[in-house]
């Protein structure tokens, strides 16, 4: 080999080394993360299920990268996935029914939201066949076993314990039981603050369960305002303002919920556990749409009747041409724009929508 030829190879070898260390580096240092929720979060696990509380169908998905619908509840990416891309992971953890998750994909980590489920397990009975909260918790831990064959439980334990972890569900407690229905038997049995309190006692249950799993570093989301979705416009609001009962629930059940997460990081003695005032993060928007590029915040991309707000998005609904300027996208669910925003004061937004640091600092610590 002459000298000029072995400088090339050298050369060449240094860059291939160079390359692979910087293709390899943002996969080792990327955390896993694993979501548990309804369909804020749900990323295809109702694809797989018999439930009509299913986001498979087009115009679902119109604007994600495969301009196919996914399961996902959204115009394009939900929080989960924007999440996903802020800490450095190469694609969103896949759903846990999904047949593609398995051998190394799992060490990415796993979805297991399910749309319509609650903190309650009576919650969503009308939609039938959906991953409530218990058995999201139950297939955390068959993951965990899964995971175990591949790496060894030591290391399962580690990548479990170094793992981002978000967790939403609430909001259908409310408006798929309490609300459901005229006097619903949730609402015959509890007063709505006695509700509440039920509610906060029963999710404090499923965040130790979750910490005795592992989990180490959890974000919480509240519930948004519940009474200024375009559903609830639809149904409830008489002056096209936000429905005051359901505006009331949230206001109630968010600072609770953020008090009963002070109280667990007390017990365990660090912060395990962090809050995103999403109510707030909402209200920014739905306030003042203008000042976010949004035309408005009180009718549905995706959706017919008043506000675009009753029934489902399907083919055969009001379609808007740029979702860009909904803070909706359909009679429920904030569009891929809104989801963005969300995520930004996640990740860096004050402690007036983070309780005790906002996402960027709890991962740094």
């Amino acid at each position: 080999m002459t000298i000029a030829t072995s400088s090339y190879f050298n050369s060449f070898m240094i860059f291939g080394l160079a390359l692979a260390i910087l293709t390899v580096a943002p996969l080792a240092e990327a955390r896993a993360f694993f979501v548990f929720g309804d369909s804020l979060v749900d990323s295809g696990n109702n694809n797989y299920l018999a439930t009509t509380a299913r986001a498979d169908a087009p115009p679902y998905g119109i604007d994600y990268p495969t301009r196919r619908p996914t399961g996902r509840f959204s115009n394009g990416l939900n929080i989960p996935d924007i999440i996903s891309e802020q800490i450095g992971q190469s694609q969103p953890p896949l759903p846990y029914l999904s047949p593609v998750l398995k051998g190394h994909k799992l060490l990415n980590g796993a979805n297991f939201a399910s749309a319509g489920i609650g903190i309650l397990n009576d919650t969503g009975i009308q939609f039938l066949n959906i991953i409530r909260m218990f058995r999201q918790l139950d297939y955390f831990e068959e993951y965990q076993r899964r995971v175990s064959g591949l790496i060894g439980s030591q290391k399962t334990g580690e990548l479990v314990n170094k793992a981002l972890v978000l967790i939403t569900v609430g909001g259908n407690d409310f408006v798929n039981n309490y609300y459901l229905v005229p006097f619903s038997a949730r609402s015959r049995q509890f007063s709505l603050p006695d509700y509440v309190k039920y509610l906060i006692s029963e999710y404090r249950k499923l965040l130790m369960r979750l910490y005795n799993l592992g989990a180490r570093q959890v974000l919480v989301t509240g519930t948004g305002p519940l009474g200024c979705v375009p559903a609830e416009l639809a149904m409830r609001s008489t002056d096209g303002e936000c429905s005051e009962e359901l505006q009331r629930a949230a206001a109630l059940y968010n600072p609770q919920l953020v008090e009963m997460i002070k109280g667990l990081n007390s017990e365990i003695g660090e912060n395990v556990f962090i809050a995103a005032n999403t109510q707030q993060m909402h209200m920014d928007f739905i306030s003042d749409p203008q000042a976010y590029g949004f035309t408005t915040s009180k009718v549905a991309c995706c959706g017919q009747g008043p506000n675009n707000g009753l029934g489902l998005c399907t083919v055969l609904s009001n379609l808007c041409p740029d979702r860009d300027h909904y803070a909706f996208w359909d009679p429920f669910h904030p569009s891929e724009k809104a989801n963005r925003i969300i995520v930004q004061q996640i990740m860096s937004g004050s402690t007036q929508y983070m309780t005790p640091m906002n996402l960027t600092t709890f991962l740094a610590n």
